[in-house]
């Protein structure tokens, strides 16, 4: 892992976004592959720790979004932020991660148009 490096805030949001999707996700997607039973309702009980995850995954992508965007003079030398190569690379990595985590976030309203 390179100096500077932004991949644990992404790895970090990733996991804080699928934990706050896990109330609603996860039963759905157990359903669709088939899988039933009551257990599944206990799923549900992730539901008040949404709120916590969510605001996790807000900070650590901020915090992502700035070591990757912000301006190249601010780098220190031989971070990741100070080669251009790398700098693009990452900056695309955060925004699909991004997407990614946002799908998560707002899953309990897109799975309503599903079901």
């Amino acid at each position: 892992m390179k100096k500077g490096s932004p991949v644990w805030l992404l790895s970090g949001g990733l996991v804080a976004a699928f934990g706050a999707s896990l109330c609603c996700t996860g039963p759905f997607i157990i359903l669709l592959l088939g899988v039933s039973g009551s257990w599944i309702s206990t799923l549900a009980a992730f539901e008040p720790y949404r709120a916590y995850l969510i605001a996790t995954v807000i900070v650590l992508y901020l915090f992502a979004g700035w070591l990757v965007h912000r301006p190249i003079e601010r780098c220190s030398e031989g971070s990741v932020c100070s080669i251009p190569e790398s700098r693009q690379r990452y900056q695309i990595l955060f925004w699909i991660f991004t997407v990614v985590a946002l799908l998560l976030v707002l899953s309990p309203y897109w799975l309503a148009w599903l079901a």
